[in-house]
């Protein structure tokens, strides 16, 4: 993972944990976000992290939660393009529910795509202040949380949110069941 993330973490290690301190990177995603807050007033809750948030352990621990209460937006390829997914961050997508959903397998935008298609780097996608029309669904599994944290366009970043509030500020297509735990 290191060589991925090279120009943007610095890894320490500590504590038999891998923690990778936020050095920066593209924060034009995360401005687009927090200009898409500003309708709903709430631009002044995202928050940013000191550390890397751009995996669901990371994210989990730097929020200090449970990982199921990171909502881990997944761009998949679908026949009419890409969507974007947003299930908790201990469940993963299932095969079998989401070829019953969506009418086709589950086909992942590729890692060098994912900023072209979701204007969001990886690690920081968000169903948030996306301006490719990407249409939106949230996976019920959120709904075992009172509280959920999606990341806000960057490596380092999320917002406190109910379910009714992701629902919403995230233009929802509809609420579908594709995943289990992990």
């Amino acid at each position: 993972m290191a060589s991925m993330c090279q120009k943007n973490v610095e890894i320490n290690i500590s504590k038999g944990y891998n923690l990778y301190k936020w050095n920066g990177g593209d924060n034009m995603a995360i401005e687009d976000v927090k200009e898409y807050f500003k309708q709903f007033n709430r631009e002044n809750d995202v928050i940013e992290f000191d550390v890397s948030t751009a995996t669901v352990p990371l994210a989990a621990k730097a929020v200090g939660v449970k990982e199921g209460q990171i909502a881990k937006t997944l761009a998949v390829n679908i026949e009419n393009g890409a969507i974007l997914v947003v299930i908790a961050g201990d469940c993963k997508l299932n095969h079998s529910k989401f070829k019953k959903e969506f009418g086709c397998p589950i086909k992942m935008v590729k890692f060098n795509d994912v900023k072209k298609v979701t204007g969001h780097p990886v690690g920081g996608v968000c169903p948030f202040g996306n301006n490719n029309g990407l249409k939106i669904y949230l996976d019920i599994s959120l709904k075992s949380y009172d509280y959920i944290f999606p990341g806000c366009g960057s490596e380092n970043s999320a917002i406190k949110l109910t379910n009714d509030e992701l629902n919403m500020y995230s233009n929802n297509m509809k609420w579908v069941d594709v995943s289990v735990p992990s």
